[in-house]
């Protein structure tokens, strides 16, 4: 779910000089791009700046990288500071400032990562960076993605010969990439050399006709898993590509000044004052290529699937909600659930008081308000009962801080309620995802209002499995649904589908990816929703909460109907859009049976 941004400038430098007043009018822009993403990104930002047409000796490519949840002023902070030091004459001459300042480039790329599992550290903060002594062989890489193959992808690289250093999917990517860019270096340079001897002649013509949609095909084919990447060339090439399932967002837009790519439409529409027509979304599979000259054109690296399942957890949760079909959707996803809520509180709307979780469920809130209103013919009470203190998502959390931090996420609003236990209190949240939260703090707290009983309802689906292609939360045990349905078969003698479950998950431990069936679902088949809910209620209540607990969740038919064209549910449901998904799941299982979930 990380954030990316790419800003290519189409006009000389001098250009904004004199029509905006700065030179660093792209940096400005990136800036933006950047800050209104970083919703994608608290773990570490990264930028970079190429420079084109800069003379032999003088360095053309500049990055910045910070770890933590202030990297992005952190890094924009750095690069001011540097531009500080210059002479005013430096500064205000454009061609001075070009030669002498590292980030006044006519091509940019920002990210924020988001990582969950893994490896953690500098190293793995993007944009990543492939030096050579030829800028055309020279590769930054930055990216929105999770590849589901990387064993077999490190297998296919060493078997060329190649050393990678590590087993990163983005160090296996950049090298993919690099590995097909010096290939067609190469033979471009056995073709060209046929007309030409100037070596200066031809290394200019290599980087006029290299092929960055071959490039990008050849390396593509291999990768299982979700992904929008953005990639820049030292000669002033660059890209952005998408998985043909559509799985990761990625948007555009052009103008005759200026080529701006963003994960989300309306951060561009922001940075850029424009509507929301002018911003287009790139189709899956297919890569837009910017090249040295500022041309741009769109070609498909891979045909788009006929079963495009573009990631419905962007819409619940990651996406801002200040986009304009996002918006409504999440209201749809609160007001659909209107019939169910009036069930668990027994239709006692004057006795009962509505709110949201902060901060991402406050649009599905007004939507659950819309319902109730529009199924009652009432007007509810409606009050801010939890105050979010921490800006912190604790689900993205590291596992040894998770359980301190849900602690003091949120306040309570004293008086918000009737004491007494005579009002009902329903809380809508986006989503419940391991319950730690509702646990360890949410139902504590609420509890000390006093209601009469507390409904909590998720605008999204129970989270049953891993998300292999955002989120790369691999454990089972992690999810709390999971967990219920675990105990519902204990509790009910049916621990034996558990043991047929493993034995077929382990039968196919060593099959090809494309073998592999997910099993797990068979965990749940015995259980309604409701059931599960119930359970799930029980488990993550608290034993000095002295009132009922009812969760209310969101179908997954709900889902569908209120993000139609966002199909991607294999969290909830289970159907991986990849084959390196099955196979995810079904290793995750065979974990939990054997007591390695974090393995």
């Amino acid at each position: 779910m990380c954030g990316i941004a790419m800003i290519r400038l189409l006009k000389p430098l001098d250009f904004y000089q004199e029509k905006y007043g700065t030179w660093q009018y792209g940096l400005h822009k990136m800036y933006l791009l950047m800050e209104k993403q970083h919703n994608r990104g608290q773990e570490g930002a990264g930028l970079a700046t190429v420079k084109l047409d800069m003379p032999p000796g003088e360095e053309y490519i500049w990055r910045e990288r910070v770890e933590g949840k202030n990297a992005i002023q952190d890094i924009f902070a750095t690069i001011n500071n540097k531009m500080a030091k210059a002479t005013s004459e430096v500064y205000n001459c454009v061609e001075k400032s070009k030669l002498e300042l590292p980030f006044a480039g006519e091509l940019y790329m920002g990210h924020l990562r988001y990582s969950t599992t893994g490896k953690s550290g500098l190293s793995y903060v993007h944009p990543f960076l492939r030096r050579h002594n030829w800028k055309n062989r020279t590769m930054v890489l930055a990216g929105n993605f999770n590849l589901t193959n990387v064993e077999e992808l490190f297998q296919h690289l060493t078997l060329k010969g190649q050393h990678p250093r590590d087993k990163g999917d983005t160090f296996l990517m950049l090298e993919s990439l690099g590995f097909q860019l010096d290939k067609e270096v190469q033979k471009e340079y056995n073709r060209i050399k046929q007309r030409y001897t100037n070596d200066l002649v031809i290394t200019r013509k290599i980087e006029d006709n290299l092929d960055i949609a071959s490039i990008i095909r050849k390396s593509e084919k291999m990768w299982d898993g979700g992904y929008a990447i953005c990639g820049m060339l030292g000669h002033g090439d660059s890209f952005v590509f998408r998985d043909h399932k559509g799985i990761r967002p990625a948007f555009y837009y052009i103008s005759d000044e200026i080529v701006v790519t963003a994960s989300e439409r309306p951060v561009i529409q922001t940075a850029m004052n424009v509507k929301e027509e002018d911003v287009k979304e790139l189709m899956p599979g297919e890569a837009m290529i910017i090249k040295r000259d500022g041309t741009v054109k769109f070609e498909t690296i891979r045909t788009a699937s006929n079963n495009l399942t573009k990631c419905s957890f962007e819409r619940i949760y990651f996406s801002r909600g200040s986009d304009v079909d996002i918006y409504k959707e999440r209201k749809l996803l609160g007001s659909s659930l209107a019939q169910p809520i009036l069930k668990a509180i027994g239709n006692d709307v004057e006795n009962t008081v509505f709110s949201f979780i902060p901060n991402t469920a406050e649009v599905a809130f007004y939507g659950m308000m819309d319902g109730i209103k529009a199924a009652s013919n009432l007007t509810a009470r409606v009050e801010k009962v939890l105050i979010k203190d921490i800006k912190l998502r604790t689900f993205i959390s590291a596992n040894d801080e998770r359980n301190d931090l849900a602690t003091h996420v949120y306040d309570v609003t004293y008086g918000s309620i009737r004491r007494g236990k005579v009002d009902n209190l329903v809380a809508i949240d986006d989503s419940i995802v391991r319950g730690t939260t509702l646990k360890q703090s949410i139902l504590k707290i609420l509890n000390r209002l006093e209601p009469k009983k507390i409904v909590i309802v998720s605008s999204s689906p129970q989270i049953r499995y891993p998300d292999y292609y955002g989120i790369d939360m691999a454990s089972m045990n992690e999810f709390c649904a999971f967990r219920a349905a675990i105990e519902l078969l204990k509790e009910t003698d049916q621990q034996s589908i558990i043991d047929q479950v493993y034995k077929k998950s382990k039968a196919q431990e060593f099959l090809p990816k494309e073998e592999i069936i997910n099993y797990v679902t068979e965990i749940y088949e015995p259980f309604s929703q409701e059931e599960i809910s119930k359970k799930i209620a029980a488990m993550l209540t608290p034993a000095e909460v002295d009132c009922p607990v009812e969760l209310v969740y969101q179908t997954i038919e709900g889902l569908h109907e209120a993000c139609p064209n966002h199909s991607g549910d294999w969290y909830f449901s289970g159907n991986y859009p990849t084959p390196g998904g099955m196979r995810m799941v079904n290793l995750a299982f065979i974990n939990f049976y054997e007591g390695r979930d974090n393995c």
